[in-house]
């Protein structure tokens, strides 16, 4: 089987070549443990070997073999707790190979490729559903903002300064305020967008691919808000900013500023800032 190639990038990472060095075996060990035959793997996983599979039975599943990584580590206690109610159920888990046994959407088109007004619609659907109460081993947001807050002056460094220092200064002050001021406490998704839905059977749409944490929902409206595939220009941003947290009746302005601090702490890749997601910070923080 021939691996992705979305994942060389992984060899820029700590532990990264290690860890691609490893994944033949890792497979390996997968197939022998759920019986599988393997398929072609799907290329568009960038932080895990991701292949379509059946079991003895016949029955179509997907295989995840993960790059070991903090927020992904807790995706299993996430699907669990949801049991396939807006998202892809679980299988079965093999920790010690940090892979998953999953249900295979089918025909698996990425909400993304759909209208957006269409798309914002499917997920103000789904959204309530996987707000469901918090569980033991998955992180707070609370704690990842002040992560975040803790991280960001030396990473917007180390990448060169890339934007204006207020813009940074904002972002801290902003996560510091909201992390301490956060008391609400359900399973959030931090990933959730456009290209995390896909088109299945047992129900039209269902999330894939978590990054759980437990905290507040109104910042479960983060991802979305920024998610540029669904389009991306200020009146965009703005839009599906006023559409969801009208429609799911939510504060709109601790929505506005979660997603602007994770706009700019999810804004550098591998030391290099993403334009997209700082463009979209700014429109935020000029529209309170």
């Amino acid at each position: 089987m021939t691996l992705a190639g979305s994942l060389a990038h992984l060899r820029e990472f700590e532990g990264g070549p290690d860890w691609l060095e490893s994944l033949p075996d890792l497979v390996d060990r997968c197939v022998e443990r759920w019986e599988l035959t393997l398929e072609t793997p799907y290329s568009d996983g960038h932080v895990a070997l991701v292949v379509p599979a059946r079991t003895p039975s016949g029955e179509q599943v997907v295989l995840k073999v993960q790059f070991p990584h903090r927020e992904s580590e807790t995706e299993a206690l996430a699907l669990h707790a949801w049991d396939g109610n807006g998202a892809v159920r679980l299988i079965d888990e093999a920790p010690d190979h940090h892979a998953l046994l999953l249900e295979r959407c089918e025909p698996g088109d990425h909400l993304a490729t759909r209208d957006g007004e269409y798309a914002i619609g499917v997920i103000i659907d789904i959204l309530p559903r996987l707000w469901v109460p918090a569980i033991a081993g998955i992180g707070s947001l609370a704690a990842e903002a002040s992560r975040w807050v803790s991280n960001l002056p030396g990473t917007w460094e180390q990448a060169g300064r890339p934007f204006e220092r207020r813009l940074l200064d904002a972002a801290v002050e902003t996560l510091t305020g909201l992390a301490a001021s956060s008391d609400e406490h359900v399973i959030l998704n931090q990933d959730l967008h456009g290209d995390n839905v896909l088109a299945a059977r047992r129900e039209p749409w269902l999330v894939i691919d978590p990054k759980p944490l437990i905290g507040e929902r109104e910042f479960g409206l983060s991802p979305v808000i920024r998610a540029y595939e669904l389009g991306h220009s200020r009146r965009d941003v703005l839009y599906r900013l006023d559409r969801i947290t009208d429609g799911l009746g939510l504060d709109r302005e601790r929505a506005r500023l979660w997603a602007f601090g994770q706009a700019i702490a999810w804004g550098f890749e591998a030391g290099k800032v993403i334009p997209n997601h700082v463009e979209t910070a700014r429109w935020l923080l000029e529209a309170g």
